[in-house]
């Protein structure tokens, strides 16, 4: 009787523990070998993943913080002697990254309204207002991100230095980086996809109120989709912060290059130490957005991979 009634016993305890997606079921983690052994591959795994993302940004910290001989001399040695501070008040100013920062806020933030504004007006027409061309729209669009970016890179430079109908050159002007960040098919259909799942009861009785379709976006669909503006605002600036190849082809000049184009000037001008510097600073940012942000950006994004149409 014992062994009939320990079987459906375990069969049970082993189903619970497929139920819950667990490679170990809870009667084998009450066992002390298992639960030592599961413990010490957790903290090996996460070990593992520290080092690999973590690593290298600690490295530059402290490797802008010595000397450029000691860098030289023991690469591996640079976390004994990060005690020089004046690299990066060098940095800041004789190296000028202070104004190549700026000049990447500009571009970035251009960049952030205009791909939000894109973004929000698009998937509000192809979700919310629904026209009868709508699914054409969308499949436009879904089909522009199977175009590598290097097959549109001479046809958007030559509409950039001589923009049709109005014969001008956004050559030099940071509409030049804006314009085109604005057209993120990827936002477009994300947003889409949120905006779908946002219930209509509310926009139906907002309509009855007598709100307009401008109104309807403003006070209902937006202060419901904060998360995704999030994410999308998110991927926005730091996809503009990062950005070397476009900026360098229609900011050429120096006066006005993100800190991504002149980080190539910096290294030819400067010490090795120095460049250390503004690297870290340069990298630090997207890093610290994304820490600040990082709870709504992966809520939001297991959220929207999960709507459905």
């Amino acid at each position: 009787m014992a062994v009939v009634e320990t079987a459906p016993g375990t069969r049970r305890r082993r189903r619970e523990a497929v139920a819950e997606g667990s490679f170990v079921s809870r009667h084998d983690m009450g066992r002390a070998r298992t639960r030592v052994t599961v413990r010490v591959v957790q903290v090996l795994v996460f070990a593992g993943v520290l080092v690999a993302g973590a690593g290298p940004l600690l490295w530059l910290l402290f490797a802008s913080l010595n000397s450029t001989q000691d860098v030289l001399r023991d690469p591996l040695g640079v976390w004994l002697h990060a005690d020089q501070w004046g690299n990066y008040l060098q940095a800041w100013n004789q190296v000028d990254v202070s104004r190549y920062l700026g000049n990447t806020v500009v571009v970035a933030v251009g960049a952030w309204i205009a791909n939000l504004a894109v973004s929000v007006l698009g998937g509000y027409v192809i979700a919310v207002l629904r026209p009868k061309w709508g699914n054409l729209l969308s499949g436009a669009i879904l089909a522009t991100l199977f175009l590598p970016s290097v097959v549109s890179l001479v046809p958007l430079y030559l509409t950039v230095i001589d923009l049709p109908p109005f014969g001008i050159s956004l050559q030099n002007t940071y509409w030049a980086v804006w314009l085109p960040a604005a057209a993120n098919a990827f936002g477009v259909l994300v947003v889409s996809q949120f905006f779908r799942a946002l219930p209509r009861d509310l926009m139906e009785a907002a309509q009855l109120d007598g709100a307009g379709t401008l109104r309807v976006l403003w006070y209902v669909v937006l202060p419901l989709s904060k998360p995704i503006l999030g994410v999308v605002s998110l991927l926005a600036i730091v996809a503009a912060w990062k950005d070397y190849l476009w900026p360098s082809l229609v900011l050429t000049d120096t006066s006005l290059q993100p800190i991504s184009v002149a980080l190539p000037i910096v290294q030819k001008t400067s010490e090795l130490s120095v460049f250390l510097a503004a690297l870290f600073l340069a990298t630090i940012v997207p890093v610290v957005l994304f820490l600040i942000f990082q709870r709504q950006f992966l809520a939001s994004v297991s959220l929207s991979s999960g709507m459905k149409d």
